[in-house]
């Protein structure tokens, strides 16, 4: 089928994008891989799929906030990631779509709050398909329901090899300092003080620990060479990519815990906590000093890196594994 999709976020455009087009579905999407095998994001690489240079004139004068009735006759599913005027500002052209036999599809990521679903309220009773991507959403005030929940996913095969042989501390975050709050710096920068650490993403060039930006091939040998991630937030995110590519790749994770992670909102949206036990699978918690020690500890023991190493990418593989995903969107798009 033909899937338009509005994408927010590049690196999850990139995923899904992936994803729809092995299930055999014909994407054209509206961001940095509106051309697929020439992205304007740098951050991921290439990607096949069919050029639709009609549609790509089309959507130089109409953007997502504003389509085009040949972009969305075209598509038999249309995909919004989160952006809720896209929904409100299209949605004569939608409403159109849906009573033509369309469906139109609003996908979360983590980034929703209670203003967010009562703008979404409307279009939900009249017709719009909701796609979640954590069920500690339902925290959220106002929450409206869902179709699916389906989670983000990381390739198995390709996130793997971790031997945390680089005794260092690491974290992933854009512009992690001038956020504050919302990506929590300060807890970062106490609990990790006096340790060998190092800070990827744009926009950190104003912390000493930045490690400037990764391309995507370094990036996955960063994870599999350093000892320990630690694992800060986005608030209101329930879980970023970023954790799940670190986990999946095997580095051992040490996270904040949800008095820090839903500080700002007061959602209860962080959802770490539901599945990093303690000393098994990673580490989790609302003391500095308790963070401080458990990163420490990983950094010397490397028997018990290894051990959590281990159990974490299992975790991390149950939940967000390529093949558990793809047949969730699978049976969904099928429906």
């Amino acid at each position: 089928m033909n899937l338009l999709y509005l994408p927010a976020h590049s690196i999850l455009e990139f995923d899904e994008y992936k994803l729809f087009t092995e299930l055999g579905h014909d994407v054209f999407s509206l961001g940095s891989y509106i051309s697929s095998q020439f992205p304007h994001d740098s951050k991921r690489p290439a990607l096949e799929g069919k050029l639709h240079e009609q549609l790509i004139g089309v959507s130089q004068v109409h953007t997502k906030d504003n389509l085009h009735e040949e972009q969305v006759m075209w598509a038999d599913v249309i995909i919004i990631q989160h952006i809720p005027q896209w929904v409100s500002n299209n949605w004569p052209l939608f409403s159109k779509a849906i009573m033509d036999g369309k469906r139109v599809v609003w996908r979360t990521i983590g980034q929703s709050t209670e203003q967010v679903e009562r703008h979404i309220m409307p279009y939900r009773a009249m017709g719009l398909e909701i796609v979640r991507y954590s069920p500690r959403e339902e925290n959220i005030p106002g929450y409206i329901g869902g179709d699916a929940m389906i989670r983000f996913y990381k390739d198995p095969d390709e996130f793997k090899g971790w031997n945390g042989h680089d005794e260092r501390v690491v974290s992933f975050s854009q512009a992690m300092k001038t956020r504050k709050d919302f990506c929590h710096f300060p807890v970062f920068d106490k609990a990790t003080h006096d340790l060998k650490r190092t800070l990827y993403g744009p926009g950190n060039e104003n912390c000493d620990m930045s490690g400037g930006v990764l391309d995507y091939e370094d990036m996955k040998q960063v994870m599999r060479d350093a000892r320990v991630f630690f694992y800060t937030g986005t608030q209101p995110a329930s879980y970023t990519l970023s954790s799940i590519e670190a986990q999946m790749s095997g580095m051992p994770m040490v996270s904040i815990g949800p008095k820090y992670a839903n500080s700002i909102f007061q959602m209860d949206t962080f959802e770490i906590p539901d599945f990093i036990d303690n000393g098994v699978n990673g580490f989790w918690s609302d003391d500095i000093g308790e963070l401080h020690d458990y990163t420490k500890a990983l950094l010397d023991d490397y028997s018990l890196a290894k051990r959590i190493s281990k159990a974490g990418r299992e975790t991390a593989i149950e939940l967000f594994g390529v093949e558990k995903i793809r047949a969730q969107w699978k049976e969904f798009l099928e429906r």
